[in-house]
């Protein structure tokens, strides 16, 4: 229990100073109000919905899709959809992760995952490193 306490605590550490680094985002605000367009809105609010339905590995598995479909045009704005999928998932209780077929652990994998495809390893290691 206190394991998983201390990776949540180090997920959200991790996704909240890349936000405010990268995007000058603060947490502070609802997840789907950082967004101007609507279209990455209504993306990240159909992901956000997958999860309150339970249905967090398909969500993520949509998430990995629009990660790898990325352009240059749209790659800033699908971080920044990973990024704030992952701070709304990691606020589920593990409870409620293992009902639904999920992990603490995949949660900070998942994660980990994104910030590697977006070459962002550096200023993640330190968060997420397994030692």
């Amino acid at each position: 229990m206190v394991e998983q306490d201390y990776i949540m605590r180090l997920i959200k550490e991790l996704v909240r100073t890349l936000l405010k680094l990268l995007f000058q985002i603060d947490l502070e605000n609802p997840y789907t109000e950082v967004y101007k367009e609507n279209e990455e809105k209504s993306t990240l609010q159909a992901l956000i919905d997958l999860i309150d339905r339970g249905l967090i590995n398909d969500a993520e598995n949509q998430l990995y899709d629009l990660i790898s479909e990325s352009s240059p045009d749209n790659s800033q704005s699908n971080l920044k959809t990973a990024l704030l999928f992952y701070a709304y998932l990691n606020e589920k209780n593990n409870a409620y992760l293992e009902a639904n077929d999920f992990s603490r652990e995949e949660v900070r994998q998942g994660l980990k995952y994104v910030i590697d495809q977006y070459s962002l390893h550096g200023l993640a290691e330190a968060f997420l490193s397994e030692e």
